[in-house]
């Protein structure tokens, strides 16, 4: 029997939720388009036309391979981020939309810091946040740094699909070393760093442990040694006013108030995600001769 785009949408969705898949909708939508090569607006239009065998059986092939685990993103190559379309492989971290409250903070005080204004997105993986900075904010330059040299040709190939390169840098960077002076006077820096304890990360879900770069997971013992390191090593690049802001995991924002306040950031304040989890902590630099 003839199957509809609609019909076999509507099953994809129902085969996922019933697999606990949480946002179960839009990623039957984006196997689907990625099945029959179509956006979403031809999507829409097409819903009630009839697939082709092949499109059916392709269809089964990447719905096997969700079920088994493999997050779409890595799927059909690419994902959105702060409405903007992205290149995903498995050499970065899929941008998440708890996330996107860190570009948001970022991007406002990338605002604010006026013309001229530099933000440096740290463990940059995919150069999501770095990216929506950029788009958002026509007079600030951006850097992308990441210690995985694939990481950073992704940032690369990620600007250069959203038009940014010409003021987007992207580079290979340690962030537990101490930054090169030609890595200073930043308004921001950013960074949503590794931040599971190592001994949780064979506890997490199949979809993360199985094909997530572990490089971009392992925090250390605690999950704090990239807040330790980033807020103690990167204060000297920040301009006076300066702000560094921190992605962290769940029950993490306690610790990282604290490791700032260590550090002598000042104004340090925590902001909360979509779900009301206390997600983002950042904190200013108020004298430069203190670093």
């Amino acid at each position: 029997m003839a199957t509809t785009y609609n019909n076999l949408y509507l099953d994809t969705r129902s085969r996922l939720r019933l697999a606990g898949i949480e946002d179960a909708q839009n990623e039957a939508r984006e196997l689907l388009c990625y099945a029959a090569d179509k956006t979403r607006e031809e999507f829409f239009r097409d819903q009630s036309l009839y697939i082709s065998d092949q499109v059916e059986r392709r269809m089964g092939e990447l719905l096997t391979r969700r079920l088994d685990g493999e997050p779409v993103a890595y799927i059909i190559g690419e994902w959105e981020f702060y409405g903007l379309p992205l290149d995903i492989t498995r050499d970065v971290l899929v941008p998440r939309t708890d996330t996107e409250v860190l570009a948001a903070r970022a991007i406002t005080l990338a605002s604010e810091a006026g013309a001229g204004a530099r933000a440096l997105d740290l463990c940059a993986g995919s150069g999501c946040i770095g990216l929506a900075i950029a788009s958002h904010v026509p007079t600030c330059r951006v850097v992308l740094a990441d210690v995985s040299e694939a990481a950073v040709q992704m940032c690369k190939r990620n600007a250069r699909r959203n038009e940014l390169l010409g003021r987007v840098s992207c580079v290979i960077v340690d962030a537990t070393e101490q930054p090169s002076s030609a890595l200073w006077e930043f308004d921001v820096i950013v960074s949503n760093p590794p931040y599971i304890p190592t001994g949780e990360i064979e506890t997490l879900e199949p979809a993360v442990r199985r094909y997530e770069p572990r490089l971009a997971l392992d925090g250390g013992v605690d999950g704090l040694d990239f807040y330790r390191l980033i807020a103690q090593k990167w204060k000297r690049a920040l301009r006076q006013g300066g702000t560094l802001l921190f992605e962290v995991g769940l029950g993490q924002a306690p610790d990282v108030e604290r490791i700032m306040a260590q550090f002598g950031y000042q104004n340090i304040q925590t902001h909360t995600d979509t779900r009301g989890i206390w997600r983002v902590v950042e904190g200013t630099v108020s004298d430069v001769s203190d670093r």
